[in-house]
């Protein structure tokens, strides 16, 4: 095994994901979600008229796949950044939202500043990894997350984070988290499975990667949360050129880059988003560039997802993101993970 691979935090933090969605999975079990199913029944009555779901990095691109859900349940929703929520759209933090805030620490600099902003005019539902944390104190409901300690790039809590927000939809709708819960189960098993061969998916990612300068992640609809969160990770993670967009975004602009030294990675998705972006893989290679599909049905290792029921694809589509994260890393001659100049939680805007 090479050396930069040896110890590490971040590896031991992947491998360790599907404990940490199990332990959530677990404690959800036995909640009852009043205060949750208090705030659902303000959004059915019309006293909350519309959701405004926000955060920063992973927390923040965790939240495309709720936002898709509950405007295809009718519901009025922004998504924002909290920075650009606080500093340019805070008519928001009115009486007539609900503030759906993520965050990991439930401490970085722009919750600390959201929590300031928000005072008692606006509804605040938390969804962190930490209980003692300002933004599980001052909410007016909490999803706590159980992944555990993490001590650099997220990969534990961004799992534990979708499958929160997926009972957060179930609980918003007006369902039962029941049968999300079951399904998230069975994708806790997919991953372990994934990750039983994770020294072999890394070194297929490395040889797939060798003589590339610049990765685009590109997938659509819920697929957009992994796709973002895998382009900032392997920045992050890997000191690699990595962008996350669309795949309709990629075709707008970025194709032009196409090129035997730039690697597409593309999510397959779901219903008639899956033949786009399978068109979209054959028309990169066709172009001279390289180009690889994510998905449960077909591909080359690792880019084949195991089986698993079809809503927890946002929890599994990042697992080979973590892969190429880490191959990136070693040639890149960077120990995975490691971070030089940023910190875990960001404490300056």
């Amino acid at each position: 095994m090479n050396n930069l691979l040896l110890n590490n935090a971040y590896i031991d933090d992947i491998l360790h994901q599907p404990d940490a969605l199990r332990d959530t999975l677990s404690a959800f079990q036995s909640q009852s979600f009043d205060e949750i199913r208090h705030l659902a029944d303000q959004l059915s009555a019309g006293s909350i008229k519309n959701v405004v779901l926000t955060g920063m990095g992973s927390s923040y691109h965790a939240l495309h796949p709720l936002r898709l859900r509950l405007i295809n349940h009718g519901l009025q929703v922004e998504l924002f950044e909290t920075s650009e929520l606080i500093h340019f759209s805070p008519g928001l933090l009115s009486s007539d939202s609900l503030i759906v805030a993520v965050s990991q620490s439930g401490r970085s600099v722009e919750m600390l500043q959201l929590l300031e902003k928000i005072g008692p005019k606006a509804s605040l539902l938390g969804v962190t990894n930490t209980a003692d944390s300002p933004l599980a104190q001052k909410s007016d409901a909490v999803l706590l997350t159980r992944a555990g300690g993490e001590t650099t790039v997220s990969c534990k809590t961004y799992v534990a984070t979708l499958a929160a927000l997926s009972v957060l939809g179930d609980l918003l709708t007006g369902r039962g988290p029941r049968e999300t819960l079951e399904a998230a189960g069975l994708a806790a098993d997919a991953m372990a499975q994934y990750l039983s061969g994770w020294e072999a998916h890394v070194e297929a990612a490395r040889r797939q990667m060798e003589g590339v300068r610049h990765l685009i992640v590109a997938g659509r609809g819920t697929s957009i949360a992994a796709a973002e969160t895998g382009g900032l990770i392997i920045k992050e993670s890997a000191h690699f050129p990595a962008e996350g967009m669309s795949s309709a975004a990629f075709r707008h602009g970025p194709f032009e880059m196409t090129s035997p030294a730039m690697f597409v990675l593309v999510l397959a998705g779901l219903g008639t988003a899956r033949q786009l972006n399978t068109n979209l893989v054959a028309d990169v290679r066709t172009a001279g560039g390289r180009a690889e599909l994510i998905s449960m049905a077909e591909g080359r290792d690792p880019f084949v997802l195991p089986a698993a029921p079809e809503g927890c694809l946002p929890l599994l589509e990042i697992l080979p993101l973590q892969m190429v994260s880490i191959a990136l890393g070693v040639l890149n001659n960077h120990a995975p993970g490691q971070f030089e100049r940023a910190t875990k939680i960001t404490a300056v805007e």
